[in-house]
């Protein structure tokens, strides 16, 4: 599942001899002796005979291709760094049983293991472990079947599908029903379904995990489940709870949504100049998580111009479901201050809006979507998240633009809340940052190559705006994004025990109240903690 594992302290002496004795293993022929355990192990127990060539990547046999395969899905570059740990091999199954097999013998066998969908986790913990050395990776792209169902509004998604996928597949079945899930296109399903999932049709219905149905998941003894097998109480935290502390979902069951055949785009560029009052992004702030359900607007800010001549650059992004003379009624109404006009407006269909939101140029086939790639290609970057439920003050907003300007942030994305957002109760699923909530924000910061002066620096501005913006977000707890995770928040420091300290730092910020439904259920799920990272939910000591 593409992202997220935990934690009592040791002695300070033990801890880093430990720590620094496992960062230091390679993959000797002890681990190749455990791969071929492995492997044998998986082909007793599937029924499903699978070729090695396609299906198991290791260095010792091929370098090159091991690392086209660990490079192929994995975003954020600075985990592709030599220095950072990488599993003895890649195990990419071709069948369910064969993840099935892959829990019963890591379990077996005592070996480490990530799972990745997509590799879009923003501190790659799906094909990295800082925590256990030897790991291996298990890389379910190749399960990425789609079944539409139109008669039942509903479809059947694997794990390897990307939101692209999903998107071309129901477009291909349907002109008026959608999902309410993410703008990148080449996310996997997998990892982004158990965060929650947000898009720009949450503010009319809500999550991708608020529109879940069904889900088929392996537990760690191996076993198949379905919503009825499993109970209430693990459907319920798999929507929401942070992928790869539960067991691996091998498919979800989503519910369509109705979408008209006309939807209108728009983006809005301000400059400070244009907005040196600030009027116009204090109103948005205000009304933005107030307007009609069906009128999106998130906010990109960012800098341009060379040093010494920079501006702020405040676009609006807009999406309606729905004609364009409609939304200029609803704009005139209720947002004038941003002054847009017919010329600002395009008018598209469901599926071309994911093109448009997911970047790719005017015009490109929709086929686009079945590429897996993202047009915005790969970065090396650092990001965090927050949550705002009072507007941020004009003396906020410029402290903001002056870091902006200095180059200490690349951009900020402030994502509105409300409509179907604020309708649902906090305890619902996991995802727990409902009513009151105006709009969340993504820090995001990148550097040109692999330079750790260049990366130190920047690591160092986004914790500095981080800082400073505490007066103006949410607190007790200060919240955050669990599909954003952020190793800053309290890092595991012992391979599978729980330090709660630090647990709850982070739980707290990810799931509020709901932390504590979640300790109990993986507690009774999986007390040996098989299913673990660095900031997987912990069982209870």
């Amino acid at each position: 599942m593409g992202i997220s594992k935990p934690l009592p302290t040791i002695s300070c002496i033990l801890f880093l001899v430990l720590y620094f004795s496992l960062y230091c293993i390679t993959p000797t022929s002890s681990s190749a002796s455990i791969q071929d355990q492995f492997i044998n192990c998986v082909k007793r127990n599937t029924h499903v005979s699978f070729p090695l060539e396609t299906t198991l990547f290791a260095p010792a046999k091929n370098v090159s291709m091991f690392s086209q395969v660990l490079e192929s899905t994995a975003q954020n570059l600075q985990f592709l760094a030599k220095s950072m740990p990488k599993p003895g091999f890649i195990f990419r199954p071709i069948h369910e049983s064969q993840v099935q097999a892959s829990i019963i013998c890591s379990k077996k066998l005592g070996i480490h293991f990530r799972v990745r969908s997509g590799g879009h986790d923003f501190e790659a913990l799906s094909y990295v472990s800082r925590i256990e050395k030897p790991f291996i990776l298990i890389d379910l792209s190749k399960l990425r079947q789609v079944d539409v169902d139109i008669k039942t509004n509903s479809a059947w998604v694997q794990p390897g599908a990307t939101l692209g996928e999903l998107y071309y597949r129901i477009a291909e079945k349907s002109k008026v029903h959608g999902f309410p899930a993410g703008l990148c296109t080449s996310v996997g399903i997998g990892g982004y379904m158990t965060g929650g999932g947000y898009g720009s049709l949450m503010r009319k219905y809500g999550l991708a995990g608020d529109n879940v149905l069904d889900v088929k998941m392996v537990d760690a003894n191996g076993k198949l489940l379905d919503r009825t097998a499993m109970g209430e109480d693990l459907f319920w935290a798999l929507r929401g709870g942070g992928g790869a502390s539960f067991g691996i979902v091998l498919a979800w069951k989503i519910k369509l949504v109705p979408v008209p055949k006309t939807l209108t785009i728009f983006t809005v560029t301000k400059t400070l100049k244009q907005d040196a009052r600030l009027k116009i992004i204090s109103k948005w702030q205000q009304i933005a998580s107030k307007l009609v359900d069906e009128l999106h607007i998130r906010l990109l800010l960012g800098a341009v111009g060379n040093n010494g001549n920079k501006t702020i650059t405040m676009s609006y992004l807009g999406q309606f479901l729905g004609e364009k003379g409609t939304l200029m009624k609803v704009m005139e109404k209720d947002f004038p201050e941003l002054g847009l006009t017919q010329k600002d407006c395009t008018e598209m269909s469901w599926i071309e809006s994911t093109l448009f939101h997911g970047g790719f140029p005017t015009g490109s086939p929709i086929e686009v979507l079945l590429q897996r790639k993202s047009p915005l290609g790969k970065d090396y970057f650092k990001a965090t998240s927050d949550f705002v439920k009072e507007p941020i003050p004009v003396l906020g907003l410029k402290g903001i633009f002056k870091r902006l300007i200095e180059g200490k942030i690349e951009l900020l994305n402030w994502t509105p809340y409300g409509g179907m957002m604020s309708k649902i109760s906090e305890s619902a699923i996991p995802f727990p940052h409902r009513n009151g909530t105006l709009f969340k924000i993504l820090y995001y910061a990148n550097w040109l190559e692999n330079d750790k002066t260049s990366m130190s620096r920047k690591i160092k501005w986004i914790k500095e705006i981080y800082s400073y913006m505490a007066p103006y977000v949410s607190s007790n707890p200060r919240q955050a994004y669990v599909n954003y995770r952020d190793l800053d928040f309290g890092q595991n420091e012992n391979n599978s025990k729980v330090n709660f300290i630090e647990a709850k730092i982070w739980g707290a910020k990810y799931f509020k109240d709901n932390f504590n439904r979640l300790v109990k259920i993986k507690t009774k799920v999986d007390p040996d903690n098989f299913f673990r990272h660095e900031q997987s939910i912990p069982p209870m000591p």
